[in-house]
């Protein structure tokens, strides 16, 4: 069966504009506890400020601009038109790559790191890569129940499959992380090699420390960190994988609401706290308004929650990245995955490709020279 593909090109009709300017010019501000800082959530003033520059300075055109410069298309599979990028290196003999995003992400991650990727100075470090909208995300849309990183990861190897790379690698951060190592698994006899940053299920004791277990110091900060994390931090996971339709309602209706929810992991797990620029996070903020997968999004948590689709041992060649704050364990990661390439860094975020994209591409460029 042949699979569908037609061209695509970002472009948002002026009434939604407008009506997103008219609804933050009707924002109505919740009163908020004086001085408590980051600790309740978002400060009232932190996303004042935010919403400021969306009326007054952003440029939605300008992105728009920007992300069509490079050739998109939608391809028909599963019962969705996946949206997806696909930049073709002009070395014929560059490495297919895909990039799979995560939460509150979206294919902007990515936009920095394309031109090296694809055009390096060295033609041996080419790639051509594909960057999708996930499921429920971005210019994919909502997708409905199901689309948990199992199904996901099934899609992709028929898109692979459909733009004719019949040998080639993943890479991905946050679910992404969860995306890329089950494509290595479903699609094993193609991928060459899996990439992660911001690991966590499968890279992670998320069930606690096997008993018997003794931390090595530097394995004790991450549990630190992870535990911190799971006390004061995953409230908003709990929520979307919970009660994603409840959440939705609000993130549907209110364009501050939806810069709020998201703009508060921008601001948290970017390092240092509070470095990723306004635009950066207007840009995401507005991909998710713009194609109402605010609600839609959340599904991934209550999807990976309560999937069926546990993952198994792969034996696919596997490169971790530690950016500054990332928590992968190796000696819990190796159990599920093939480890063949183990990276710490004391720069970067959560959002690596986009925080620190000259690190993020000398990093993916030195695991994949091992398996191109």
């Amino acid at each position: 069966m042949t699979t569908e593909i037609k061209p695509f090109r970002v472009d948002v009709p002026q009434a939604e504009l407008d009506d997103l300017w008219r609804r933050l010019a009707a924002v109505r501000w919740p009163g908020q506890v004086t001085g408590a800082g980051w600790s309740r959530g978002v400060p009232l003033a932190y996303l004042k400020d935010l919403t400021e520059y969306w009326t007054t300075s952003y440029d939605w055109r300008a992105t728009e601009k920007r992300i069509n410069q490079h050739p998109q298309f939608t391809a028909a599979i599963d019962g969705l038109d996946i949206h997806f990028l696909h930049i073709r290196s002009r070395h014929e003999q560059a490495f297919p790559l895909l990039l799979a995003h995560g939460w509150p992400g979206s294919i902007a991650e990515f936009l920095e790191v394309i031109e090296p990727l694809t055009d390096p100075a060295d033609p041996a470090d080419a790639f051509h890569l594909v960057i999708p909208s996930h499921p429920n995300f971005g210019f994919t849309g909502p997708a409905g129940a199901g689309w948990d990183a199992h199904r996901i990861a099934t899609a992709y190897a028929e898109l692979m499959a459909a733009l004719g790379y019949d040998r080639y690698g993943a890479q991905g951060g946050d679910f992404g992380a969860f995306i890329a190592p089950d494509l290595g698994r479903v699609d094993a006899e193609h991928v060459a090699g899996v990439h992660v940053n911001a690991a966590t299920a499968g890279f992670i004791p998320f069930g606690g420390v096997p008993e018997g277990t003794v931390p090595t110091d530097a394995e004790q900060v991450r549990l630190d960190r992870m535990n911190r994390f799971l006390a004061d931090g995953n409230g908003y996971f709990q929520m979307q994988a919970t009660r994603p339709h409840t959440l939705g309602f609000a993130l549907a209706d209110s364009p501050t609401g939806q810069l709020a929810w998201i703009g508060e992991k921008f601001h948290d797990w970017a390092h240092p706290a509070g470095s990723i620029g306004a635009e950066h996070v207007i840009t995401h903020a507005m991909i998710y308004w713009l194609t109402n997968t605010g609600a839609s999004s959340a599904q991934m948590y209550y999807e990976s929650v309560h999937t069926t689709n546990r993952p198994t041992p792969s034996q696919v060649p596997t490169g971790v990245a530690n950016f500054a704050e990332d928590i992968a364990i190796r000696r819990f990661a190796e159990p599920l995955n093939n480890i063949t390439h183990w990276s710490e860094y004391d720069r970067g975020g959560h959002f690596a490709a986009m925080e620190v994209p000259d690190l993020f591409v000398d990093e993916v460029r030195t695991f994949f020279r091992t398996i191109r």
